[in-house]
């Protein structure tokens, strides 16, 4: 099949320069993951999370010292907007729902603030501890069924160069996470295991215009094979980047106009769609093309068209 470009894009001939500055924000994600950690929802860790509304003048410092108060000195302060009121949204590390209602009550109390202008939500770490585990077999059985797939769709190599793109994106948006401090909760592992479908659709997209190509012997004839790659590349790139828009849109309203709860998710999955999308183009294609490029035939072929290589 023709490129849809009069003149190809040479997207893998920065194939180095991309797996670089991957390689270099991988490093810089695991080296927040293992020296800042990440900073787990109260769904995760246990704890408690106390949604005040309707706070008026009251301040951030002014919230933070009254929980200092009742001993609560490392309770996390954020501001919100609830029902349209502002308002604050705290969360302490209690587990005990007759305490956390009791400081609740005193600190509302301390800034002349009413019985009902507070909600208090109390979680176990038993629970968290289950959400963690569910959240591990979702994304394992995830990785398993996705390898099986499109090893019996196309062939080994592109499921295990699909899923080092997939954990390029994971890793990296884990380190966002990492850098920023800001929470993982539930609505982001749901984005997590959501843009694994996403990043997989766009990769397979490519991988399958590769198989095409590579299969069609009148096409392929005196090409190598990071060549039919690349004119692959271009000849989806379009449908890539209609497809990341066209999801996107909806995403970023979210992000901009959703409440707290659909801004969580909306977040990590913008940044997901933007990694996905490079990824595919940037991590599985030529990963896969230099270990394709490693068979006999493919050998062949480059010794004898090399000088024309992508």
């Amino acid at each position: 099949m023709a490129s849809q470009f009069k003149r190809e894009i040479p997207f893998l001939k920065a194939r180095n320069v991309m797996l670089v500055i991957s390689a270099i924000l991988i490093v810089l994600s695991l080296v927040g993951i293992v020296t800042r950690g990440l900073t787990f929802g109260i769904e995760f860790s246990g704890g408690t999370s106390i949604d005040f509304k309707g706070t008026g003048s009251v301040t951030t410092e002014q919230m933070r010292e009254a929980f200092a108060e009742q001993g609560q000195s490392e309770a996390l302060v954020q501001t919100a907007l609830t029902d349209n009121q502002e308002g604050f949204l705290v969360r302490t590390a209690v587990v005990d729902p007759n305490q956390a209602n009791q400081d609740a009550a005193k600190v509302a109390e301390k800034l002349g603030l009413g019985q009902d202008s507070y909600t208090v939500t109390t979680i176990g770490p038993g629970w968290g501890a289950d959400v963690s585990k569910s959240s591990l077999i979702a994304f394992l059985v995830a990785i398993g069924l996705i390898i099986a797939w499109i090893t019996i769709r196309f062939e080994f190599k592109m499921s295990i160069t699909g899923i080092s793109s997939l954990f390029h994106d994971l890793i990296i948006l884990t380190g966002v996470y990492a850098w920023t401090g800001f929470e993982v909760t539930p609505n982001v592992i749901a984005a997590l295991l959501t843009i694994m479908g996403y990043s997989l659709y766009d990769t397979v997209v490519v991988f399958h215009r590769i198989n095409e190509n590579a299969q069609d012997k009148t096409f392929s004839q005196g090409k190598t094979f990071m060549q039919i790659a690349n004119t692959s590349l271009n000849e989806v790139f379009v449908r890539t980047i209609n497809t990341t828009i066209t999801s996107l849109v909806p995403v970023v309203a979210m992000l901009f106009f959703g409440g707290e709860t659909l801004k969580d998710f909306a977040f990590a999955m913008s940044l997901g769609l933007i990694l996905g999308s490079y990824s595919s183009i940037g991590i599985a294609t030529p990963l896969y093309a230099l270990w394709k490029g490693l068979e006999p035939e493919w050998k062949k072929a480059q010794k004898k068209f090399g000088q024309q290589k992508a």
